[in-house]
């Protein structure tokens, strides 16, 4: 009944992803949906400026404490309707207090972490033991993984609130950054053709940011790459 207790926030958290997921509220924050209503939402931004910047800012951060995928989703509308400041500022706010809602739940439910881990945590483990703060910063900024399943890892290896907090605001605004240029490009770009296509993403306002995306992608490749790299030369003067 104990264990049963410690879940039931990260359970209750699981079932509205799913249920937030399963009502198609973020389908009407696709492309199409935003660019068929660009008028009457802009209208009732302006009508509404408050309202609707800390509306956003709470389906960000029910979507991000829920670890629902298409959360991507929500930050492009972002961009789209506040812009690349303003949106990647709520933005951060959205995630940085919904992975923390995560992470709580996800640290209550596992207790002392006393039982056997997912393989990504044991995977993860050693190199958090040597350096928890490098480690946490680079899961950040690297997107190695989804964000919430990094979330909930980082929960499990007790990490320290004040680093968690600290590294997932970080490093969350600086790919903030990009998606909601993304996000805002796109809608720069449609107001020029008015079609939704493949050539939308080939306007710089959209390319530019999908590329340093891409850039950031594959950091971790290249770390190991070059670590690989390192390590043989120690290898062949042992033998």
């Amino acid at each position: 009944m104990s264990r049963l207790r410690a879940a039931l926030p990260l359970l209750l958290l699981v079932i509205a992803g799913v249920v937030l997921f399963a009502s198609g509220a973020l389908d009407r924050l696709n492309p199409e949906q935003l660019v068929a209503h660009q008028a009457e939402m802009h209208a009732q931004i302006a009508a509404n400026p408050w309202l609707s910047r800390l509306a956003y800012i709470g389906l960000l951060t029910l979507a991000m404490a829920t670890g629902i995928p298409g959360t991507v989703i929500i930050i492009f509308a972002g961009g789209f309707a506040f812009g690349v400041v303003e949106g990647t500022l709520w933005s951060s706010i959205g995630l940085t207090l919904g992975s923390l809602i995560l992470f709580l739940a996800s640290r209550y439910a596992f207790g002392a972490g006393s039982r056997h881990p997912p393989a990504l945590v044991a995977k993860l483990h050693h190199g958090f033991e040597r350096h928890p703060v490098s480690y946490t910063l680079f899961l950040r900024f690297v997107p190695v993984a989804p964000f919430g399943l990094i979330t909930v890892c980082l929960a499990w290896l007790r990490c320290p609130l004040w680093l968690f907090v600290g590294a997932t605001w970080l490093g969350g605004t600086v790919a903030l950054i990009f998606e909601t240029s993304i996000g805002a490009g796109l809608g720069r770009a449609l107001k020029e053709s008015d079609r939704i296509g493949l050539g939308l993403f080939m306007h710089r306002e959209v390319l530019l940011p999908l590329g340093a995306i891409a850039l950031l992608a594959l950091v971790p490749l290249l770390i190991s790459h070059f670590t690989r790299r390192r390590r043989q030369p120690q290898g062949g003067n042992d033998r």
